[in-house]
């Protein structure tokens, strides 16, 4: 599981999962435009059925979508062919809808076995996992504790997870309002998991 890329460049990648959602995933879209940074959504296949209008907004403003699987299952407690249906299911309806096969993927929970290791393996996926899950954001534990906590793993190549579906996320959208300000600043720039990825390719 990848949580970091070694780079002499001020890069970051942002990720969300669970979206997208009607409110927040815009609310996302907006912070990162007035930046002009890229970020990476690990989206549910179902929620994507009910708001292919989000999806089709992330798409237009260049950002990246990843698979998180069809309904947020964990897969380590599914029969091998429930696990693979839960991928397939989300990997047709990524392809369909933007026209890009997703080339990543990160297991609900972030927790994975031999198999689920083997199945992205079968879809040509690279499994992402984040360096700041000490962050929290899906519990909601304020604003503060999640920027406090983000801060601490801030630096070239870092990838970042953060939350825009299942429930309130206003605390999450504030955090990473106050973050993106905070990195822009400093001189780094916000790109796709995959942008990441390809700098760790160029360097081998």
């Amino acid at each position: 599981m990848i949580e970091h890329v070694e780079t002499p460049h001020k890069l970051v990648a942002l990720t969300f999962d669970d979206g997208p959602n009607p409110v927040y995933t815009l609310n996302v879209l907006e912070i990162l435009e007035k930046v002009s940074g890229k970020a990476t959504f690990f989206m549910i296949g179902s929620q994507m059925e009910k708001h292919p209008e989000v999806v089709k907004a992330v798409k237009a403003q260049g950002h990246e979508i990843g698979n998180h699987t069809y309904s947020h299952a964990n897969l380590t407690s599914l029969t091998e062919d429930e696990a693979l249906r839960e991928m397939e299911w989300t990997d047709a309806i990524i392809t369909e809808m933007t026209g890009a096969k997703p080339t990543i993927f990160r297991p609900p929970y972030l927790d994975y076995n031999a198999t689920v290791v083997s199945m992205c393996n079968h879809f040509g996926y690279q499994m992402i996992g984040a360096l700041n899950t000490d962050a929290r954001d899906w519990e909601q534990p304020g604003v503060d504790y999640i920027v406090r906590k983000t801060r601490n793993h801030i630096k070239n190549g870092s990838i970042l997870l953060f939350h825009d579906g299942f429930g309130d996320r206003s605390q999450t959208i504030e955090a990473v309002n106050i973050l993106v300000s905070e990195l822009y600043s400093q001189g780094y720039k916000m790109v796709t998991v995959s942008e990441l990825l390809e700098l760790q390719a160029e360097s081998r």
